[in-house]
């Protein structure tokens, strides 16, 4: 289900979207709104994972797991 909505972007961000949707970076505006939004709560649930994790004792499986991780970096398609 998708719900349209208007919003005021500056100038500058409309410039960066458009430049996005001319290099076929992305395929519409909505596109990269979207993309935007969702890498956003992405973050913000690492960010709230990492405070978690901050306060509980180590876990070894967990450590291999990151260290893993850190050197093997994925690139996530939106």
């Amino acid at each position: 289900m998708t719900t349209q909505v208007t919003v005021r972007l500056d100038d500058a961000n409309m410039d960066f979207i458009d430049q996005l949707v001319t290099e076929r970076k992305v395929r519409s505006r909505a596109d990269a709104v979207n993309r935007a939004l969702n890498r956003e709560r992405r973050r913000l649930a690492a960010e709230r994972d990492a405070e978690i994790y901050s306060r509980t004792e180590p876990d070894p499986d967990m450590q291999a797991i990151a260290e893993w991780a850190s050197a093997n970096p994925t690139i996530l398609d939106d």
